[in-house]
């Protein structure tokens, strides 16, 4: 079965400043998917409105990523910060609802300044775990599933608690709940671990969705960099992977001219972009 590629809007189209416009850009485009970060500034009738015009599905959004002021970036594992993440989470639940989104990533957070990484990292598990059995009992109310990311702490966020496949894995099996799922970014799953085959194979009953860039430079899937793509899509539909792909990357230029590697793929499956996902005959 071919791919589903989700349009990630905090980060494609930046040449459009509202999310509802990259939306419907993405629309044009040929996705049949977006998600996005927090949703900051935008109210969720105008994303919903422009998705229903688009005949698009908002498909994954983040909790509120906390106190920017005070460094925050996520509040899931961070200490003393439990009402927060509770606050956020029924705010991004709400959101949710609004706009028809299935799936909430619940940011675990950063190792709190001035502290080390090994000194709290019982403390801010033992958060972590709490605050997902909670979030799990929330989303199971409204049929909605959580997942955890690993963000890699080599290059893009050196204090975030939670940084590789294998941490989230062991944590998700602490916590013990169907509807909490691996949200498995490839370009830290690279930064951090590499061994991407074997990791996609040992966490794929685990994985909820994928996200891609390439490596090093995060921009497109077809720039230069160490991952092979094409390789990496074949390798999903071995696997029978039928969630989306979310297009979590920075273009190197405009964004629509940057998609070739997306009508490569659409071409080489016989999908017509914008129509339906499935193989003419």
């Amino acid at each position: 079965m071919a791919l589903r590629f989700s349009a990630n809007l905090s980060w494609l189209f930046p040449e459009l400043p509202a999310l509802p416009a990259r939306l419907e850009a993405a629309a044009r485009a040929g996705f049949e998917a977006v998600e996005a970060a927090w949703p900051e500034g935008c109210p969720a009738p105008a994303l919903h409105a422009a998705a229903e015009r688009a005949g698009l599905r908002v498909v994954l959004l983040n909790t509120p990523p906390g106190d920017g002021e005070r460094g925050e970036m996520g509040l899931g594992a961070v200490p003393g910060r439990q009402d927060a993440f509770r606050q956020g989470l029924a705010a991004a639940v709400r959101y949710a609802r609004a706009v028809g989104c299935p799936r909430i990533h619940l940011m675990a957070g950063r190792v709190p300044q001035d502290m080390e990484r090994e000194a709290v990292a019982t403390e801010m598990e033992a958060t972590f775990i709490e605050n997902l059995r909670h979030a799990a009992d929330v989303l199971a109310q409204e049929d909605m599933v959580g997942l955890v990311e690993p963000i890699n702490s080599r290059i893009t966020d050196p204090r975030y608690f939670l940084n590789t496949p294998h941490q989230a894995a062991a944590i998700l099996e602490k916590v013990g709940r169907p509807n909490l799922k691996l949200q498995l970014d490839l370009f830290h799953c690279q930064i951090m671990d590499g061994n991407l085959s074997r990791n996609l194979e040992t966490y794929f009953p685990l994985i909820g969705h994928i996200q891609i860039a390439q490596v090093p430079g995060r921009h497109e899937p077809d720039s230069p960099g160490e991952l092979n793509f094409p390789y990496i899509f074949k390798l999903l539909e071995s696997l029978g992977y039928t969630g989306y792909v979310g297009c979590e990357y920075a273009p190197k230029g405009d964004t629509v001219e940057g998609l070739g590697w997306l009508r490569s793929y659409w071409e080489s499956r016989g999908i017509k972009p914008g129509g339906p996902r499935k193989a003419t005959e």
